[in-house]
């Protein structure tokens, strides 16, 4: 790796191609100290291609429709490890759309892709942080199948940077805002505190990732001359986003810069 040049969206493409889900977290983590030191360089301009398969993923675990990944009782062992098993799986593959989103869009401005850096090393704490707890239950990444529809959307916004950002973070992302208070009190509840401390540090962070994409989606707004809301229903719509639902977490969309206006559309169906 030290004969990879060590310029910022050539390091994320890197990154993104590797397989090993805990040399990639800590590959990235080691990124953004790095940058942070002042010892990565940014061509915002470069015109980039991946040359090795992205995301790079381990064979393991087998990706399969959400619907057949199927539930389990959070009263067992198994089934809480299967909770927290789609959870590990669900931050790698945040790793992987904050890098994607560095490395893809060009001619963004700095700050965007030192947002995005800060979300994929956030993002690979939480793997770290889920990872070591599933493997003291005595579970490994890969023990239960998963499902790929957020990386789908990655993949179906990969031309169009507003999209992504409406899409992503303020879709996809943002439905962990509303899932995750309700899920930290059922494993409270079973007495797995050690689950639910970590689901407090991903939600406070998870606000924090929400909020950039809302930063960039509004600058992006502007910079095009488009209505916000209007614009998010017809990306959702061209784009098919899956529908929103209920119950919201509308304090924490609030606290992730969802305006007023944004909040009431919730309750609109779009399609």
């Amino acid at each position: 790796m030290n004969d990879h040049p060590m310029e910022l969206r050539q390091c994320a493409l890197f990154r993104l191609a590797e397989c090993n889900p805990a040399r990639k977290a800590a590959a990235v983590r080691s990124l953004e100290q790095a940058w942070l030191k002042g010892e990565v360089a940014l061509d915002s301009q470069a015109a980039l291609s991946a040359i090795l398969d992205i995301p790079g993923r381990p064979v393991r675990p087998e990706l399969v429709a959400p619907r057949e990944v199927r539930r389990r009782s959070m009263i067992t062992l198994e089934g809480r490890a299967a909770l927290i098993h789609a959870l590990v799986h669900i931050e790698f593959n945040a790793i992987n759309l904050a890098l994607d989103a560095i490395w893809r869009f060009s001619d963004m401005p700095r700050e965007y892709y030192a947002d995005w850096l800060q979300v994929a090393a956030e993002e690979a704490l939480h793997f770290s942080l889920l990872l070591e707890h599933l493997q003291s239950m005595g579970y490994s990444y890969g023990d239960f199948p998963g499902h790929n529809s957020l990386w789908e959307m990655v993949d179906k916004t990969r031309l169009d940077v507003l999209a992504r950002m409406a899409l992503v973070p303020r879709t996809m992302e943002a439905r962990g805002l509303d899932a995750v208070p309700a899920m930290r009190g059922k494993l409270a509840q079973v007495g797995d505190m050690k689950a639910a401390e970590i689901l407090d540090i991903i939600l406070r962070d998870e606000i924090g990732h929400v909020a950039i994409g809302n930063r960039w989606y509004g600058y992006l707004c502007v910079q095009r001359g488009l209505d916000p809301v209007e614009t998010y229903a017809r990306l959702a719509r061209g784009y098919a986003a899956p529908p929103l639902r209920g119950p919201f977490n509308l304090a924490a969309r609030r606290a992730a810069g969802f305006s007023d206006a944004e909040l009431a559309a919730l309750i609109v169906p779009y399609i």
